[in-house]
């Protein structure tokens, strides 16, 4: 193996190109750090910090007494499959994040009323419907340069970290956050650096700390935050304005809440349009299997990734486009996505003043979930359980394993019984490990 950079990324790119071509198969053991440091002549912190490089993208992993080895293959979205699957098949699943299907636009209204006829066939159209685009630059939060249309918000990102990351770039990011997105900057090398998320949004001294590390991005949510239920205020998006004025910085904004939500989306884009990238989903207002997420930004950001996308499924489907289209304009649908904000809003307000009544404080309202501290995370699941309720772990929302204890519940699918609930998720909030109340 050749290490033509002696540095923790040079490395670690030089054992990932290893792996790539077959000089270091799966399974096979890497060397002890000293040793290893001593035989490139680096220090032994060198070599740490490029196995942690490679431990984050998957490429390698411990493996007990065997030590450090290369990796099997690429594990996947493995801090989802750990907040969600806790195995067992609960009376009341609050676990999802996914909206109420009841709350949902009629799709088949909307296929019944679409045109089909002028839906373009050609490789080579522009990605994106005439009609949609027009719409989506009157709704945008800021004035974009570019739109195009993806396969709902986690293609976006993905197309984003693959088209403006590489490996070893430092990636701010609010925590705790959607665990997907962690596994997806892993995948690819990028490493998280952690902004606190507070009730008026990232909080900015983390921001300039993270700039200083050399953050080449900065990704979050602005309202609605999954998992917390916070937004972004507007004297919070001027100061994290002021931390970025002058960097390089590429803003991603993943607004994957969307019209769950009353209301326009806080944007950082208002105040750097060179370097935003805002990420609309339809995915909770207007259902989970349209997968449809809209992007928008500066043409030098956007275009690439459009470009990138010929190379692969070129567009999403313009028949959807049209249903999406359909259900942004008609009134029906109009009428109960306002429905589902109110009922949403409702919801969560519902639980958590029902939780603040027995102790438990939540910290935000927005949005299909809420965050709540627990003294044991585990213990706060099987308790759940034991009433036939499932839950979302809160640890994979988090870059570190040793943050404080919280459970995520999606408000979104509880209709009724709320002080019945809350007193099942207080006592859940309350127990420890050994059985016992907090």
């Amino acid at each position: 193996m050749t290490v033509s950079e002696k540095s923790a990324k040079g490395i670690a790119q030089a054992v990932s190109a290893a792996v790539r071509v077959g000089t270091l198969s799966p399974g096979e053991k890497l060397p002890p750090i000293r040793t290893a440091a001593r035989d490139l002549g680096v220090a032994a912190p060198t070599v740490s910090a490029a196995w942690a490089l490679l431990s984050r993208a998957g490429i390698i992993h411990t493996d007990g007494r065997r030590g450090t080895v290369v990796r099997a293959g690429f594990s996947g979205p493995r801090r989802y499959r750990r907040a969600l699957d806790s195995g067992l098949r609960p009376h009341l699943d609050l676990s999802l994040g996914l909206p109420d299907p009841a709350l949902l636009p009629d799709l088949r209204a909307s296929m019944r009323r679409i045109d089909v006829t002028p839906t373009p066939n050609s490789y080579l159209d522009h990605p994106v419907l005439p009609e949609l685009f027009d719409l989506l630059c009157e709704q945008w939060p800021f004035a974009a340069e570019q739109i195009t249309v993806v396969d709902g918000a986690m293609d976006a990102l993905s197309q984003i970290a693959v088209t403006h990351l590489r490996f070893g770039d430092v990636v701010a990011i609010e925590q705790p956050t959607f665990p997907p997105l962690l596994d997806l900057l892993e995948s690819m090398g990028a490493v998280p650096v952690g902004v606190r998320y507070d009730a008026e949004g990232p909080v900015p001294a983390d921001l300039d700390a993270a700039v200083r590390q050399g953050a080449t991005a900065f990704v979050y949510q602005p309202r609605g935050q999954n998992p917390t239920g916070l937004s972004m205020s507007p004297g919070r998006c001027a100061r994290l304005g002021t931390v970025l004025a002058g960097t390089t910085v590429t803003v991603i904004e993943d607004d994957s809440a969307g019209a769950s939500i009353a209301g326009p989306s806080p944007s950082l884009g208002r105040l750097m349009p060179t370097q935003t990238i805002h990420v609309r989903s339809f995915s909770k207002s207007h259902g989970p299997d349209l997968r449809l997420a809209a992007v928008g930004g500066p043409a030098a950001l956007i275009d690439p990734m459009i470009e990138r996308r010929y190379l692969g499924q070129g567009w999403s489907s313009r028949l959807v486009q049209a249903i999406l289209l359909d259900l942004l304009t008609h009134q029906s649908s109009l009428a109960q996505v306002a429905k589902a904000q109110q009922v949403y809003r409702e919801r969560t307000a519902r639980l958590a003043d029902a939780l603040s009544q027995r102790d438990v404080q939540v910290p935000g309202r927005d949005g299909l979930n809420v965050w709540i501290p627990v003294a044991d995370e585990a213990a706060a699941l099987l308790n759940l359980a034991g009433h036939g309720i499932r839950a979302a772990a809160g640890s994979p929302f988090f870059i570190a394993a040793d943050s404080d204890p919280h459970i995520r519940i999606t408000t979104a699918a509880i209709h009724d019984e709320f002080d019945a609930l809350a007193d099942a998720i207080a006592s859940a909030a309350h127990t420890r490990a050994w059985g016992g109340p907090g």
